[in-house]
């Protein structure tokens, strides 16, 4: 019988099969390792125009620093002359407050009715006087009552005892609380007429 050996031919299939595996991987390896450089490169150009990009913002946040300071040097200034005009503003009305509630009584107070004491304590006022009647009494604390200057209006005594020069008075006191209404609104109103 006649032998013939095949193993050289299996050893040289076997060596051309890892050849062309070896060349197989080789080839794999050389396109990965082409496609990882081409996309260092991409994100390596794409990082340094975003670099450049933040230094030109950098750069015009610089340029534009001195206005923004001076915005907030504004603001700080208008904030302390914001300040300041709302306590002229509060002086103002301290300063015509007097005046309008005296006016503002004297306005109130009818015919045959006189003040002879005013006395402010704390905030509420009292005030002392003599009437013909009581009916006139009753009067001036109903038109007290529906002034915006005068609240919580209290009748506190009447006294019929008292006689001037034989005219029966009667004396009373009445006691209320003062109230400053906002006369923004007022000042407002006058001054648009006044520049109209």
């Amino acid at each position: 019988m006649l032998e013939i050996n095949l193993l050289p031919h299996r050893e040289a299939k076997r060596v051309a099969d890892l050849r062309e595996s070896l060349i197989v991987f080789l080839l794999g390896s050389l396109l990965a390792l082409m496609i990882a450089a081409m996309m260092d490169l991409r994100i390596t150009s794409q990082l340094d125009q975003v670099n450049i990009s933040i230094g030109q913002l950098e750069s015009d946040i610089a340029k534009f620093k001195p206005q923004q300071d001076q915005v907030a040097e504004f603001r700080r200034k208008k904030a302390g002359l914001e300040e300041k005009l709302a306590v002229i503003h509060r002086l103002d009305l301290a300063r015509k407050g007097p005046v309008r509630v005296f006016d503002e009584l004297a306005r109130r107070t009818p015919e045959r009715l006189w003040l002879t004491q005013i006395t402010a304590q704390g905030g509420r006022l009292l005030l002392h006087g003599n009437s013909l009647d009581n009916d006139v009494i009753a009067d001036f604390l109903k038109s007290l009552g529906a002034s915006e200057y005068f609240g919580n209006v209290d009748l506190i005594k009447t006294d019929g005892d008292t006689a001037l020069e034989g005219v029966r008075l009667v004396e009373f006191e009445i006691s209320t609380d003062l109230v400053i209404p906002d006369l923004t609104k007022d000042s407002n109103l006058s001054t648009d007429a006044a520049g109209a």
